[in-house]
């Protein structure tokens, strides 16, 4: 199955900037989207954004302007660039990958975000 480590997370004071880092450990070529669940306290999860290859990401209308999510074409690894945070991001972030021809999702071990304000 893939296996998925991600990095990047941290405190930030408000309108900072943080970049989240997910790669898999199998070739680009068998991961058909990947991208990034959050969950914080007393909410649901949320999915915040998802790309497919050689397709335009989708993003929550909460992140959007905000989060960009890129680099699955390339590579193995898929980034999540946040810009101008805001307190009510914070969460533990989560990637996921779906492999071709599996329903399941692989998901990574999810890295927290703190926002201040």
């Amino acid at each position: 199955q893939v296996q998925l480590v991600e990095s990047g997370g941290g405190l930030v004071q408000a309108g900072g900037s943080l970049r989240l880092s997910c790669a898999a450990s199998r070739i680009i070529f068998s991961i058909d989207d990947m991208g990034w669940y959050r969950q914080a306290p007393g909410k649901q999860r949320e999915l915040v954004a998802y790309i497919r290859r050689f397709r335009l990401p989708t993003y929550a209308e909460s992140v959007k302007g905000r989060f960009t999510i890129s680099g699955m074409n390339a590579n193995n690894t898929v980034y999540l660039q946040m810009n101008s945070l805001k307190p009510e991001d914070t969460a533990i972030y989560y990637c996921y990958a779906r492999q071709t021809g599996v329903t399941r999702l692989s998901w990574g071990q999810g890295t927290q975000v703190t926002v201040s304000s």
